[in-house]
């Protein structure tokens, strides 16, 4: 028999869905004491190369309080590296403006005794890019051990809130290119932390060989097979027998997440990769056109259609 309201009480609340739980905004996580970004005096201890054009550099600080959350990024001022001077005063006679700090997401993450970034190198092309690249050549092919360099931090709306447990119990990571960075913070925090999550990484790289942490993600797939499942889509490169390593080809489209989303409603995704920037908007009005879609736009577009909500989504941009 259903125990009976007292006279004068409120009705009971139901206790709302698994799938409502999921679409329910996920609160931001209180903050007792708002902290300022600080400036932090590091040093590259190591600089990995983990492709032909992408660089991780293990930076040392000396102080193993650094707080921050899974997905933050950092900042570094170009100002500070004396072999950019004439490039910098160069383009900022170009642009009539100060050049602004670069923003990298960490590859660490904060269970971690160190800070790590990961850069993937930018580079010009002729009738694509309006500027060259000015901080990520250096970064990733001239920033040996020794280095140092000051870093700001730390910073970010894309990152793993404490009570994503109780929102869901699968993300859905979808990335393009160095849009792996946050993610590898995340992931790997959550594994390290015992969160109760299962993890599908949809990653979409032009080659086999631009996947980046690519034997990283495969020995973590191995140890935790029931909780990971990782999807590389290729748009460059031939799949061929690796189709049977899971490997598509092309970019990914609303059949793929289909496939690797039974449940919509229920989980949260992170995306992050390359959209359309302050240059293509002007040049696309420069020819009465609308920008054409990038990666990040094409995803977005995606998840509206299998019918993800807005608030189920966080996402972050380069370009």
């Amino acid at each position: 028999m259903a125990e009976a309201t007292p006279a004068g009480s409120p009705p009971p609340v139901p206790a709302p869905s698994p799938a409502a739980a999921a679409a329910a905004p996920i609160a931001p996580p209180p903050e007792p004491v708002r902290r300022k970004i600080k400036e932090v005096e590091a040093m590259v201890a190591d600089a990995i190369a983990e492709t032909d054009d992408t660089t991780t550099l293990v930076l040392f600080t000396g102080n193993d309080t650094l707080e921050y959350k899974p997905g933050h990024f950092l900042t570094i001022d170009p100002h500070q590296f004396a072999a950019l001077d004439r490039w910098l005063r160069f383009l900022e006679d170009q642009k009539g403006k100060r050049e602004s700090p670069r923003a990298y997401s960490l590859a660490s993450a904060p269970h971690e005794k160190y800070l790590a970034i990961t850069v993937k190198e930018e580079y010009y092309v002729s009738g694509q890019t309006k500027y060259p690249p000015l901080l990520s050549p250096t970064l990733v092919k001239r920033t040996p051990r020794g280095t140092k360099m000051t870093i700001t931090g730390f910073t970010g709306a894309y990152f793993l809130p404490p009570d994503i447990e109780s929102h869901t119990d699968h993300l859905v990571h979808i990335c393009a290119g160095s849009g792996m960075v946050p993610n590898w913070s995340i992931i790997k925090h959550a594994f390290a932390t015992g969160l109760k999550l299962r993890h599908t990484v949809i990653y979409s790289n032009k080659t086999w060989d631009d996947i980046i942490y690519r034997r990283d993600l495969d020995d973590l797939q191995r140890k935790y097979p029931e909780q990971l499942r990782v999807v590389h889509t290729l748009t460059r490169d031939s799949v061929g027998i690796r189709a049977s390593q899971g490997v598509r080809h092309g970019r990914i489209s609303l059949e793929l997440l289909k496939e690797v989303v039974p449940d919509p409603s229920a989980v949260r995704v992170y995306t992050c990769g390359p959209a359309i920037g302050v240059w293509d908007r002007q040049a696309a009005k420069a020819k009465g056109e609308q920008p054409a879609p990038r990666f990040l736009e094409a995803v977005l577009g995606c998840l509206e259609q299998l019918g993800v909500q807005k608030q189920q989504i966080r996402h972050e941009s380069y370009g």
